[in-house]
């Protein structure tokens, strides 16, 4: 006798509709505005994204300012064009 793999999974515990997993999964689909997460979930997320976002700005906040693209003087940039036409 097989056994039944265990599941996470919402769709293998809902029963709606014709009871079956594969119909859920339509019906979802169709019925997008009838499906929403739960308040739990969202509240979490909310709170990880708050976090998430306050660390990104400690971060920047700490790193200090690079020069990635420094302005060369004028006076060396002709030269080694110069240099390089002969």
């Amino acid at each position: 006798m097989t056994r039944r793999k265990k599941t996470r999974s919402l769709a293998d515990k809902v029963t709606i509709r014709t009871g079956k997993r594969k119909d859920y999964k339509k019906w979802r689909h169709e019925n997008p505005d009838q499906v929403t997460s739960s308040r739990r979930f969202t509240q979490k997320k909310r709170q990880q994204r708050k976090l998430q976002a306050a660390r990104k700005l400690a971060r920047q906040e700490q790193g200090g300012g690079i020069a990635i693209h420094p302005t060369p003087s004028s006076e060396q940039s002709a030269t080694t064009h110069e240099e390089h036409d002969e």
